[in-house]
């Protein structure tokens, strides 16, 4: 996905100067890394002037984290939705989050990987913010394989290694999905959703035997 189609997915309160300031910052980041883009290589190729830059962003450390925060924070209303949406049944819950998660790092493939790639070029303080969400992203994922668990429906002594298992299968999607490539987003949203349901031993009473 193109890093312009990415941002325009979501709608903003950015003025559309700074909406095209980040769309060429995610570029450059891709192309050259964070630390390899500069505030001048931004602003030129936005074809503006550099204190016109400014004008939008204090700096590019400030774009890196609106790029991230955005759409962690659009991951975290997403996951939601698609938990609420799929009802009391933790392993429709389940299924519903992964595929949720998957179809995010498809439709919103550059910023996610950035999102993975570059964590460690923020500041302290920002890193601590992108954290405290993506928290939030685990602890979505935590609360329903939990719930799966008290109710019997899954059959997992290692919940929160299977938790970590399943969020970096999903994550990692960002960094390999091609959309020229075999299977539609759908596709393997769903089959990650089947994945995630044999992590947790979806089905398995307590004789460990499938339904």
């Amino acid at each position: 996905m193109g890093a312009s189609a990415a941002l325009k997915s979501r709608p903003s309160a950015e003025p559309d100067g700074a909406e095209a300031m980040l769309r060429v910052a995610l570029s450059l980041f891709l192309e050259q890394g964070y630390h390899g883009a500069s505030m001048r290589d931004i602003a030129q190729r936005a074809g503006v002037s550099v204190s016109a830059a400014y004008h939008y962003f204090p700096s590019k450390a400030d774009m890196l984290r609106t790029i991230m925060v955005r759409v962690t924070e659009d991951l975290i209303a997403d996951l939601e939705a698609a938990r609420d949406g799929a009802g009391p049944d933790p392993a429709a819950r389940l299924a519903a989050i992964v595929r949720a998660h998957v179809l995010l790092h498809t439709r919103r493939q550059d910023e996610s990987f950035i999102g993975n790639s570059e964590l460690r070029s923020l500041s302290l303080v920002d890193r601590r913010k992108v954290v405290a969400l993506r928290d939030r992203v685990g602890q979505v994922f935590k609360d329903v394989v939990a719930e799966g668990c008290r109710r019997r429906v899954f059959s997992q002594p290692y919940a929160a290694e299977t938790v970590r298992a399943i969020l970096t299968m999903c994550t990692a999607v960002a960094g390999w999905y091609r959309a020229n490539g075999p299977d539609r987003p759908e596709t393997i949203a769903e089959r990650y959703a089947e994945l995630a349901l044999r992590l947790v031993g979806a089905g398995r009473g307590e004789e460990g035997h499938t339904r």
